[in-house]
């Protein structure tokens, strides 16, 4: 069993409009992922319209999380079923990854509710 280890703000995104989380704020959170032996991580970071977009990928055994890093915004979000690409949720975001280079970002909370297209950097 893995275990992996969070910010703070981490576990604090997963509240429902949990609010933004000042930058010089941090903790360490950590938990066990029954089924994995080690986590793995990779990092990318996104334009998206005219904002950039950090994303940190940790996939676990059954186990896949994006920790999102946008304008004043640490977001946590789990892996959630989708007919292709890598989807997240996390707070009042959705996360979809298509391909390597490819993404949506989109703001439930938002009256249209559009997704934001977003290319990978480099």
């Amino acid at each position: 069993m893995k275990t992996l280890a969070l910010g703070l703000a981490a576990a604090l995104a997963l509240a429902p409009l949990a609010p933004a989380v000042a930058a010089d704020q941090s903790a360490t959170v950590s938990f066990k992922v029954p089924g994995a032996d080690k986590a793995t991580s990779t990092k990318t970071t996104y334009t998206c319209l005219d904002q950039q977009v950090e994303v940190e990928y940790i996939n676990a055994g059954p186990t896949s999380i994006a920790l999102l890093t946008f304008k004043d915004e640490f977001v946590v979000a789990a892996n959630v079923l989708a007919a292709s690409g890598a989807k997240y949720a996390g707070d009042q975001y959705i996360w979809w990854a298509k391909g390597k280079d490819d993404a949506t970002l989109t703001n439930l909370m938002t009256d249209s509710q559009t997704p934001v297209e977003c290319k990978a950097k480099g």
